[in-house]
This record gives C-alpha cells, structure tokens and sequence, in this order.
C-alpha cells in the first residue's frame, strides 16, 4: 500500500497532516493507498513557492515556455500506456477507455504549444495624430484548478497546460479518490524542464477547497465536478474576488428521430450511455426517441445490447466498462434504480446484483434501461453518474426540444437523423451549450472550448482552447505618441 505527498516547489514533500483518505481498486474493493488531506500551512507554502516562481515563468519568452510544453508532449506520448494503467487502478475504468482520455487531455497540450501564437495582440497605427494603440495579454500569476475523479488526467490536462503556456504558475488539487494519474504527469513535466514552482499539486477535501477558494494570493480557480459544488465554489471564489470557472452536472438528452439509422443509433447509445460505466459528464442518459414506432424499435435494438454488455475490471482487455469509483457511489446508484421501478419505470434491463466472479467485493453495477420514463420520476431530474438509461418517449420533435429546454442541466445533446433541416433547425434553437448531430458525445476538440449551459456552468468562459487563453491572462491596451515638435496646449475634453 502505498502513501502519497504533495508536489510542492519541485519537490515531492510528505505531509505533517493526521487526516487521510483511503484510495481503493475499485474493481476489488481493496485498499490500495492513501492520499493526506492537506493541512492550511501546506497549502498556503505551496502557493508562496508558486507566486515567487511566477514572475520569471511569466516573463520568459512564450517560444521558450512552448520548447517546454513540445518536450512535456514528446514524454506523455511515450508514456501513455503507463498513464492509462495508473487511471485504470485507482478510478476503475478500462484500459481502452484510460487511453483514449489520455489523448484527449494530450490533445490540450498539443493547443497549448502554439502559445507563442495565442498570446499575440492587435496594433492599430495613427488612431489619432501620431498616436498608435497595441493590446498584450499578460498572466494573472498564481492559479489553480480543482478536479473531480471521473476523469484523474483529463480533466486536470484541459486546465494547468494552458494556464501554465500562458506564463502563470498553478496549484492543483485532484480527487482524493484517484490522485495517482496527476501525479505522474507532475513527474513527466518536471523532466520536460518545468522550473520549480510552476506546477505544484496539494491533496485533500473540502477543507483544502476551501483554502485554494479563500486564499489571497490565488487569482483565479477552475473546477468541474457536480453542479452543487459547482455553485458553491463559484459562489465562494467569486466572493473572495477571483475569476471562476466551475462546471457542473448534466442529463444529456439524445434525441432519435423516425428517420434515424436505428442501428447507428442504438450502437451510438450503448458506447455514450455505458461507456465508463456512466460516469461522464457527457453521457447521455435520456434517450428521446419521436413517436411510438421509433421507441418501440429502439428499444428492442437496446436491450439485447444491454444485456450483453461486458463488465470487468480493467486487466479485462474485453470489458466494455468497469465499476463504479466507490461503494458508496454503487450503493447511490442502485438506489436510483430502486426508486426508478418504484415510480413506475419500466425496467427493460435490471443491473441490480450484477457480481463477477473472483470481483465478489468491486463496486459493480450492471447496465440497467428504463423504458416510458417521465420527467417527475428522480431517475429522469437527476443525475445519476452511473449505467443507467432512461427512454422517455415524445411523440413530436417540438416536444423534445421543450422536455430539453425543461431541464436546469445544459451540458451536452444530440440528435440522430438523416433530415438535414431538422438537425440545423436543432442546433440554432436548441439551448444547449454542446450539441452533436449524429455525434452521441460532442465533446470539442482541443482546438475549440467546452463548456455547458444554465445550471451545467457557471462563470462566463469555457475550458480549454481558445477560451482559456481569455480566462488565464488579462487585456491590457497601450495608447502611445512620441513627441513630433508639435506643441500643443491642455485639453480638457474627453479625448477623441
């Protein structure tokens, strides 16, 4: 069993708390490590070693901070398989599933290497006599980020190399839950050449939440996580005058329309819906198929697939998804499950009491589908963040696009149709902050930003991409006139 530290000034530092947190493989339910819960003095040093790191990062030429990120790149690519299994241990997923998270969190970094580019301003010549203005966008200096466990090295990935690219040092706290995966990469980026300070990563809980949000020298925060703590977090950061990002929950609705490819939709569901066992931020949960003909036939297509789902732990190179993060998560899980049939859900397919030999103790829950599912029963409001899919049926595609709009979460949608008007008519109108056409998860590439709607985000810029240019540096414009031999008098009004 092994003892994790935090990351602090370069340095890997044994914490002095006595609270810790039990790391487990969820696919045995084992204890395999622990994680400190970070005490406030730990905190506040790592955040002092950051902001006296800062300044020299910040001023050093953006090509010379990309030569570091091209290196951290060329090591994380090597290493990927190595990445992907630490994930796998500690969150459950598969290994399929590791690597593919992997890339996409590599795919940020890949962004982040064109900094040099991002962070270029604009120069407009003579916009009065003699007078030229130019804009620069400059580090805010220390930053940090909180993430959730759903994905250890993704989601981290999508914050601290833009932040880091664009000249300010950052403190991250990862999940408790599954830490291991961050800490690698701390370890890949120290030997692409990352100077001491700049990427610093203090374990714990609330407490340490509390103290990122609370701290002065901290200048902005990123979280994604559930949409409770989301809003607290944002709330709280806002109050301490910081710029927040927090992104919150989802129920990511699919609609199927009569002319949809029923295959390609069922097979879409199956890999959006029990892909990592549910626990995306992303996955659709509600499938919306139009008229009683098409849900009849997409759920006939759906449950064999369900029931035929392979589940295993991560060693299993034929697993379609794993177990769930934690017992508790499994025992919430099932609740919902019960609390499904109790409201009067048809239960297609019950993953109630799914055990695996020799995985007896994992946190294991079958894929389960609901049928005729309506929008007053807790399966459908909440989000459940395991293998559950709801079918609730509509009979017009005015009626889907209202049971969207009727829900507080706008993360992500889809729709499956062969009608190219219906599909843009869908995309302008519906209000969702990502959609796919034909896509199941449309999670942007790195390139472009993510980023949800109403109670699924709060604070004003996405994540990654373009948008973290604009949330890790501020504008700043400079209006200049070199003396030409014209002498001119005060000017009292308001210049022009």
């Amino acid at each position: 069993m092994y003892t994790l530290k935090n990351a602090i000034d370069g340095k890997l530092v044994a914490s002095a708390s006595d609270r810790m947190a039990d790391v487990f493989n969820p696919a045995t339910g084992e204890k395999i490590g622990q994680v400190p819960l970070s005490t406030n003095d730990e905190i506040d040093r790592a955040v002092e070693n950051a902001k006296q790191a800062q300044p020299a990062w910040g001023d050093m030429p953006p090509a010379r901070r990309a030569r570091v990120m091209f290196k951290f790149l060329d090591l994380l690519n090597r290493n990927i398989d190595d990445l992907a299994r630490e994930i796998s241990r500690e969150q459950g997923k598969t290994h399929e599933d590791a690597v593919g998270e992997c890339t996409r969190g590599i795919e940020v970094v890949e962004y982040a290497c064109g900094i040099p580019q991002m962070l270029k301003g604009e120069y407009s010549r003579n916009v009065g006599p003699a007078i030229d203005t130019f804009s620069t966008r400059q580090p805010l200096g220390v930053v940090g980020g909180i993430t959730p466990f759903n994905f250890p090295a993704m989601v981290p990935m999508w914050m601290y190399p833009m932040a880091i690219a664009c000249g300010n040092s950052f403190v991250l706290k990862p999940s408790e839950r599954d830490p291991s995966a961050s800490m690698m990469a701390w370890e890949l980026f120290r030997e692409a050449g990352l100077p001491d300070g700049i990427f610093n990563i203090v374990h714990g809980d609330k407490s340490a939440v509390d103290r990122i949000l609370d701290h002065p020298d901290i200048k902005a925060v990123s979280f994604v996580g559930s949409t409770p703590i989301a809003e607290y977090v944002y709330t709280r950061g806002t109050a301490a005058g910081k710029r927040m990002q927090a992104l919150g929950g989802a129920k990511n609705h699919m609609i199927i329309m009569p002319d949809a490819d029923m295959d390609q939709a069922a097979n879409a569901l199956m890999g959006a819906g029990y892909g990592a066992a549910g626990e995306r931020c992303m996955a659709i949960s509600v499938a919306v198929p139009i008229g009683e003909e098409t849900a009849d036939k997409l759920v006939a297509a759906l449950k064999p697939k369900v029931e035929s789902l392979r589940i295993g732990p991560s060693t299993d190179e034929n697993a379609d998804m794993g177990p769930l993060i934690t017992k508790a998560h499994q025992e919430k899980v099932l609740d919902y499950i019960d609390q499904g049939e109790k409201a009067g859900a048809e239960l297609v397919v019950d993953g109630r009491g799914f055990s695996l030999q020799g995985y007896e103790n994992g946190f294991f829950v079958g894929g389960t589908l609901f049928d005729r599912v309506t929008e007053d029963m807790s399966i459908y409001r909440d989000e459940i963040f395991g293998p559950v899919l709801s079918v609730v049926r509509k009979n017009t595609f005015a009626e889907a696009v209202d049971l969207i709009h009727g829900h507080e979460y706008a993360n992500g949608t889809a729709i499956f149709t062969r009608d190219g008007d219906a599909a843009r008519d869908f995309a302008d109108r519906i209000e969702v902050g990502m959609v796919g056409i034909n896509v199941p998860i449309p999670v942007p590439v790195a390139y472009h930003s993510f980023g949800g709607w109403k109670r699924s985000s709060f604070g004003a810029n996405g994540i990654y991409g373009p948008e973290a240019v604009n949330f890790y540096t501020r504008l700043k414009t400079i209006t200049t006139r070199w003396p030409t031999g014209v002498k001119e008098g005060s000017v009292f009004a308001f210049p022009s």
